[in-house]
């Protein structure tokens, strides 16, 4: 388009000034930095290039570059101290080396808006708007008594995330039962049963479809089930271990009966699986144990004794604090959201704290960690006793130290074939500790260990071609063999589930009549997924 001659052209715009306070505060900033720099880079040497709290340009600057560097020295010697107390016994020297860990994580500077030149940066740029948003942020956190990690509208259940298509068909007080509908045209005859955790939400295992492990075993031709445990109320005061084995017995009997088979495949999710190991000797005293044709293990213990940092929280102290937290009869699982955050402090609270309140930074749209902060309840006398009979006792390790369902529990007694799966970098279910699962059961094992932790390590689905995992064929009698000599594959450790499930038995049937969720004896209650995972 031509220019109107007769229109005067506007002189160019200034560039923007920057205000007399910011030019301030740099102007003496820099004239710091010229005299502090040769110090600075005396010890930049000793700085961790992997930490991410100061990996940001604005920390080479020489005045927070020897704030940081001093941070360095400053926790290096805290730790150190810890290390130097004498005449402590190894349990509780290791509170105090976490207890130590998360006091320093936490005087780091880059949690402070004043010590923080990504955070002051921001702040001048947005003439201080970034921090009023971050306020307002942490206002939202105070008042919902949790750490807000995601966008709280990203996701709605049932919409976007646990979409997997279902019915629910059966339902008592503790859990609802989905079965899901069938996508090809026969199914293996033996049905997959899942128990997660009911410690959180079922739906881990069905987050986006490319993600979700019941809609590519749904796929595969499995006919599967998913138990959604209810999030504890006050009508649940009197629930204890008990009523979870008793309710996974239950919920394998429902199946059998539905289908009309002998047996089912189950598969266990840490504490879920911890659990499912108490059925199966249960199953196995009652001489039952042929209803569970196998057994499939996502990082789950059984003995307790090498279990890592969550041993920290089972002294007495914190079993007391937890029974004044519990006095309407249930565990706010914001307690329990808040330790397993402790563990990953770095990452799952100071760096959220940077983000959402220093940075006022708009909040991500991730699935995973959605489904972490949708937390649930516990029923308190149940949790109290996983705390002192397993964490801190031990008992379930113990052949008779505990009975449960009526049975006194032995672990050797259980010869089911089992698919042991564990995470490299676990840091709830400890590799050492889940490995320990194999000097308890006496049947056929297979002991996978997938790359990654206690989450990305069990949601790898073939698809994102992420990650590894390890196995030895042979027979091995320790875990540092079983390292020594195993093999690595690239990629997700699913397809070596699938084929070790399909060696049982290579029967199919039509996917037709009681394989369709509410074609049964059994009618359909609702869609999947149900009310109880939406339930507070």
């Amino acid at each position: 388009m031509s220019q109107d001659p007769h229109t005067s052209t506007p002189p160019p715009a200034d560039p923007p000034v920057e205000n007399e306070a910011a030019a301030g505060i740099h102007a003496i900033l820099d004239g710091w930095g010229q005299l502090l720099a040769p110090i600075a880079a005396v010890g930049r040497d000793r700085l961790d290039p992997k930490d991410k709290r100061f990996a940001g340009p604005e920390w080479e600057h020489p005045v927070f570059d020897l704030v940081r560097q001093g941070y360095g020295v400053m926790a290096d010697a805290m730790m150190n101290m810890v290390d130097t107390v004498p005449g402590v016994d190894p349990a509780q020297k290791a509170r105090m080396t976490f207890a130590m860990r998360t006091l320093v994580e936490a005087m780091s500077p880059a949690n402070s808006p004043l010590t923080n030149p990504v955070a002051l940066n921001k702040a001048i740029e947005t003439s201080g708007a970034s921090l009023a948003t971050g306020f307002q942020n942490l206002m939202t956190d105070l008042q919902r008594g949790q750490l807000t990690h995601v966008s709280p509208t990203a996701f709605e259940v049932g919409v976007n995330i646990a979409t997997t298509p279902g019915k629910v068909v059966c339902e008592t007080p503790l859990f609802q039962l989905i079965q899901y509908t069938p996508t090809t045209p026969t199914v293996a005859k033996t049905p997959l049963v899942i128990f997660p955790p009911w410690i959180n939400r079922f739906y881990i295992l069905d987050l986006s479809p490319e993600k979700s492990f019941i809609r590519w075993a749904v796929a595969e031709g499995l006919t599967v089930f998913m138990v959604s445990w209810k999030s504890a109320d006050a009508s649940m005061k009197d629930v204890v271990w008990d009523d979870y084995v008793d309710a996974q017995i239950a919920a394998i009997d429902t199946v059998r009966d539905v289908l009309a088979v002998k047996s089912v495949h189950t598969v266990g999710y840490c504490v879920a699986g911890t659990t499912l190991a108490a059925t199966l000797a249960v199953l196995t005293a009652r001489g039952q144990a042929k209803k569970v044709k196998s057994a499939t293990f996502f990082t789950a213990q059984v003995d307790f004794s090498e279990a890592g940092e969550l041993l920290n929280f089972v002294d007495d102290a914190n079993i007391a604090m937890i029974e004044k937290l519990s006095k309407d009869g249930y565990l706010d699982g914001r307690y329990l959201a808040m330790t397993f955050n402790l563990l990953r402090g770095r990452d799952l609270i100071w760096n959220n704290v940077v983000s959402n309140y220093l940075l006022g930074k708009d909040y991500p749209a991730f699935d995973l960690l959605y489904w972490n902060g949708d937390t649930t309840n516990l029923p308190a006398k149940w949790h109290k006793s996983y705390l002192e009979d397993l964490y801190r006792d031990n008992k379930l390790a113990k052949p008779g130290a505990i009975r449960v369902s009526g049975a006194s529990i032995d672990l050797t007694t259980v010869k089911t074939p089992s698919y042991i799966q564990a995470g490299r970098e676990d840091h709830i279910a400890p590799l050492a500790s889940v490995w320990k699962i194999t000097e308890h059961f006496t049947g056929p094992l297979r002991f996978v260990l997938a790359g990654s932790g206690h989450i990305a390590g069990v949601v790898n689905p073939p698809s994102a071609q992420k990650y590894q995992y390890w196995i030895n064929e042979n027979s091995v009698a320790s875990l540092d063999e079983f390292i020594a000599g195993a093999t690595e594959t690239r990629g997700s450790w699913w397809p070596d589930w699938i084929s070790w499930l399909r060696g049982f038995g290579a029967d199919h049937v039509t996917a037709a009549g009681a394989r369709i969720p509410g074609q049964g004896v059994l009618p359909a209650i609702e869609d999947a997924p149900g009310r109880y995972v939406r339930s507070r």
